[in-house]
């Protein structure tokens, strides 16, 4: 009999050893000894980053009949345990107000602060870093492997105009400013890591600053440039059968063959979308920034979601889980198009020969052009011919 008792025993301790899950489980339901609070496990397990089960305590608010009358003689913890209190407004399972007017002058406390400052501070630069490192690594890889793309037989020393002065303003206010703003806004995400180990706190502080001003205000100016560059060029951008075998030859990238194009090639229309959306897309989750309780993204967002996808996002937000979600999405898009630009930006100055010219002056050589946009100079040059013969 003893043997008995000792084998269930021994299978009972064993369960809880290879199941902590369960151990856990077992030991946090039964909570008499604290009154129905939280127990010493829990609080380790907290500090431990566990993941606990607060359910207990979000209906655990105690009773505001059970306090003392102001009449009466107050105990220790006054007239209601603030502990009950704190928990309460902790969960938003009592009413306050406030004669401050305002947005979320109402939410007292929200745990969502820490979990986004370790997502921005860990994830968002481990990744968003590394791929920026990345690209730079691999375009000078591409370039020392594949060398500059040159003229096939040589400049042919004849000029044709390729972009007018207001599509050049455009796309250089667009670009201009996304710069500014990539510079700016990798200065305020890294510079607490990286910056203040090394400059200090106080010229960090006025580094941070400018940049904050120069991030804010420069951001109209690329929303305008977006607009002016999305006016000027998305008829040219509409995809067509020539952009699939366009992709196919691979843009003569990597041969020395080159397939046919209109005015924009299948590469360039990619990039053009990828920064139209993704600008789009920025610019709101920056206003949203800019102007703080005002416009709510999210909340709306992940309903559409759910509907569709049929995903499981929260569709309630304070006002200060939208502002934590607009800046790490707004994070995340900038860094997925300064990977996007910078292939752009090889491209078009040390990657082809005459590249830059399109954007410098607007003038290409005519062997340029005929090689990577034949159809649009055919297109051109018959305009001129009508043009002559009228």
């Amino acid at each position: 009999m003893n043997f008995k008792i000792f084998g269930v025993a021994v299978f009972i301790l064993a369960t809880l050893i290879f199941n902590p899950a369960l151990a856990q489980e077992a030991s946090s339901v039964d909570r008499t000894g604290t009154g129905g609070a939280q127990t010493l496990k829990d609080v380790m397990a907290r500090q431990a980053q566990l993941e606990v089960d607060e359910t207990f305590r979000s209906e655990n608010l105690g009773d505001a009949a059970d306090a003392a009358l102001t009449s009466d003689e107050l105990g220790t913890l006054g007239g209601r345990s603030d502990a009950n209190i704190w928990r309460g407004i902790r969960y938003n399972e009592i009413d306050s107000s406030t004669q401050v007017r305002g947005p979320a002058v109402d939410v007292l406390i929200q745990d969502g602060g820490m979990p986004w400052y370790k997502l921005r501070e860990g994830p968002i630069i481990t990744y968003g870093g590394g791929a920026l490192l990345g690209t730079i690594l691999l375009l000078v890889v591409f370039y020392f492997a594949r060398g500059k793309i040159m003229i096939d037989g040589g400049p042919a020393g004849t000029k044709i105009e390729r972009f007018k002065a207001i599509e050049r303003f455009g796309h250089w206010l667009l670009s201009g400013s996304f710069v500014a703003l990539g510079i700016t806004g990798l200065l305020t995400l890294m510079g607490r890591s990286f910056l203040i180990p090394v400059i200090g706190p106080e010229a960090f502080s006025t580094l941070a600053i400018g940049s904050k001003w120069i991030h804010n205000n420069i951001a109209w100016a690329f929303m305008l440039g977006l607009v002016m560059t999305f006016v000027m060029w998305v008829a040219h951008n509409i995809p067509n059968k020539l952009d699939w075998q366009w992709l196919k030859a691979g843009g003569g990238i990597f041969t020395k063959a080159h397939p046919s194009a209109k005015k924009f090639n299948a590469g360039q229309k990619i990039v053009f979308w990828t920064v139209m959306v993704l600008g789009f897309s920025v610019s709101l989750s920056g206003l949203s920034l800019l102007f703080p309780f005002e416009i709510f993204m999210f909340a709306d967002t992940f309903a559409i979601m759910n509907s569709i996808m049929g995903t499981d996002f929260p569709t309630v937000l304070a006002p200060h889980e939208e502002m934590q979600y607009a800046n790490i999405w707004h994070s995340i898009v900038a860094f997925v198009m300064m990977v996007a630009i910078m292939a752009h930006i090889y491209i078009g100055s040390v990657g082809m020969e005459g590249a830059f010219d399109a954007m410098g002056n607007g003038q290409v050589d005519v062997e340029w052009a005929r090689q990577h946009h034949d159809l649009w100079v055919a297109e051109v040059e018959a305009k001129q011919g009508k043009g002559e013969s009228s």
